[in-house]
């Protein structure tokens, strides 16, 4: 039994191991069986069952250079994901990414993932936005592979079930509180409460793997699933870790209108396109050589522009149609099964003879903890931007590698779990002893996180969670949106860091430590309010437009002031402190030459 300051007492249960894996999403599933692959004793913790976890939503396919359909190269794959990052991506990771892809595809398939097929029996790929041939010089290329519209859910049931069998180790719905860190800011462990029994566990390892999603639940209306509360970013803050580049926070073209739901890029991909109320193809006007495949950031802005200038269709005038009802209906049922599905359930309509309306939504976090191409997370120590957190590790969404830099291209969400979540395992074989027991931490290691963990559970304020998580998330939607302004992101700070004081004023009503929702809710709503808080602070701080942060008062890329990473800091009291670290532009290899910055247009 360990008490906290409150004199409550909790059951703490201890576990040792070489490495732990905090989710088990698409990244946190290939780190945990690469290394247990490699024979390191590997937990990993989930506060969700796996095949529950995020990724099962990805729908329209993961990129690689394979050349299935036609000509492609890595180093195009390269070129393209840095004009989608908007020269604000470190390019060793992309090349490292790019360059890996098609091995990482080949391993998949090995693995078990079941891609559709061509007539030859190779792997299906499909065109995808912002993703071209010739460096940009050529027709889209068609470089995304996919499993009909169910990618994610393919690689994430393949994942779990060769971790399995790779004899991994998973604590299943258990909520991770913090990082177990020393005094040299070194990591050693993590803390998690089994919402089954009330107790809570002590994780100690050498390597702690941070894979627990973003936080797009920050927004009001967002594709993610409600458990993307940011976990490990918020761990990570509360450690004293920086978070990097989190204004920029990626809306998706196509979500439901009204439900929110992702209508994957793979339907324009297949030959779906948008229009207005005027029945024009609109995307014509503002992209006009990739049209409705441009990048995302580009085809969510021209719907809003749509919008804004009277172009929108229904009552409202609020959103756009997007049409599939021209394509066979043997394609759709082929190829996009789970679009009609979801266009049927969400919006009521048939695919086959009626538009999808749509409306941009917010859907990924390019912002996160900041890593290098190893996984490693890297923090500002002195004049070394890259200093290494000796002990941990973060990868995937809940990571800023930064291989997406201000916006992501569609397709390489699912690429980034794989590669780094493999190159993770790979840098864990080369610096974790196998079976070397952790580091002893000194007795009140865990003091502060049980004394937060209690006061929480104790909270006796005025205002449930429902409440100070609406504030925060209407906030974010009306101030952090597609186009922001000065005078909207001074409001919506000054809004947020009231939503963050408010949240002294927390009442729970269920105390019990059992399958407690309430308390769960309250513990993501503390992790997403620190993420909010940074974003909005970052986004007032970035006086330029780039990838997926526009500002109407200051359009322009500016490469001169602004082409760096923002890194935050967040104090208890919600004070953001702000910082930077340099873009990367260098290769890691020669097989490719660095990219220089210039106009970005599709």
């Amino acid at each position: 039994m360990v008490k906290a300051k409150t004199q409550q007492e909790y059951t703490i249960i201890d576990h040792a191991y070489d490495v732990v894996v905090v989710g088990a999403g698409g990244a946190g599933l290939r780190a945990t069986l690469g290394m247990a692959e490699k024979g390191l004793s590997t937990a990993c913790i989930t506060k969700v069952f796996p095949t529950r976890s995020h990724t099962v939503a990805a729908q329209g396919g993961i990129s690689a250079a394979l050349g299935n359909m036609s000509e492609d190269d890595w180093r195009w794959h390269f070129y393209d994901t840095i004009k989608g990052a908007d020269w604000l991506g470190d390019q060793d990771a992309i090349e490292y990414m790019c360059r890996e892809a098609p091995a990482a595809i080949y391993e998949l398939e090995h693995y078990g993932v079941p891609f559709s097929r061509t007539p030859e029996g190779k792997i299906y790929q499909r065109p995808f936005g912002g993703m071209t041939t010739q460096f940009g010089e050529g027709p889209p290329a068609v470089r995304t592979c996919a499993a009909a519209d169910r990618t994610g859910h393919s690689i994430l049931h393949t994942l779990y079930q060769q971790s399995l069998k790779a004899k991994a180790k998973f604590f299943i719905e258990y909520f991770a509180l913090d990082l177990l860190m020393d005094e040299d800011g070194s990591c050693h462990g993590v803390m998690a409460w089994n919402l089954d029994d009330g107790t809570l566990h002590r994780f100690r390892a050498q390597e702690v793997v941070l894979a627990t999603g973003g936080y797009g639940r920050a927004y009001f209306s967002c594709t993610s699933a409600h458990t993307c509360t940011g976990d490990g970013g918020g761990m990570a803050a509360r450690a004293g870790i920086p978070l990097q580049d989190m204004e920029f926070v990626q809306f998706h073209p196509t979500g439901i209108y009204g439900a929110g739901c992702l209508i994957t890029e793979g339907v324009r991909g297949e030959g779906g396109f948008l229009k207005n109320s005027a029945g024009e193809r609109f995307m014509e006007r503002y992209a006009p050589h990739a049209k409705d495949l441009a990048s995302r950031d580009v085809v969510s802005r021209a719907i809003t522009l749509e919008i804004k200038e009277g172009r929108g269709v229904g009552p409202k005038k609020d959103h756009i149609y997007l049409h599939l009802d021209h394509l066979d209906p043997e394609v759709i049922h082929k190829r996009l099964p789970g679009i009609a599905e979801s266009a049927r359930i969400f919006a009521g309509v048939d695919v086959t003879r009626e538009p999808i309306p749509v409306l941009p939504t917010v859907h990924y976090n390019m912002g996160g903890v900041p890593t290098n191409y190893r996984g490693e997370v890297v923090t500002l120590k002195g004049k070394n931007p890259d200093t290494v957190v000796p002990g941990l590790m973060a990868i995937g969404e809940a990571a800023c590698v930064s291989v997406h830099g201000a916006n992501r291209l569609g397709s390489n969400s699912l690429l980034d779990l794989v590669v780094f979540g493999r190159a993770a395992a790979i840098r864990a074989a080369e610096v974790v002893e196998k079976g070397k027991a952790p580091k002893q931490l000194p007795k009140n290691v865990e003091d502060k996180i049980l004394a937060r963990f209690d006061r929480i559970r104790n909270a006796k304020g005025k205002l449930k969670t429902s409440e100070i998580r609406r504030n925060m998330q209407q906030a974010m939607q009306q101030d952090a949106a597609v186009f922001r302004t000065e005078d909207t992101l001074k409001k919506g700070a000054k809004k947020i860091d009231e939503v963050y004081e408010s949240y002294g004023k927390l009442r729970i009503e269920d105390r019990g430590l059992i399958w407690n929702s309430d308390l769960v809710e309250a513990l993501e709503l503390d992790n997403l309010r620190a993420q909010a808080s940074i974003t909005m602070h970052c986004a007032l701080n970035r006086k330029e437009s780039r990838g997926a942060h526009a500002r109407d008062d200051f359009p322009k890329r500016n490469d001169k002031t602004w082409m760096k990473h923002s890194i935050a800091w967040i104090d208890e009291k919600g004070k953001v402190k702000i910082s930077y670290r340099p873009v990367h532009n260098y290769t890691l290899t020669d097989e490719i030459k660095p990219i220089p910055p210039k106009a970005r247009v599709y």
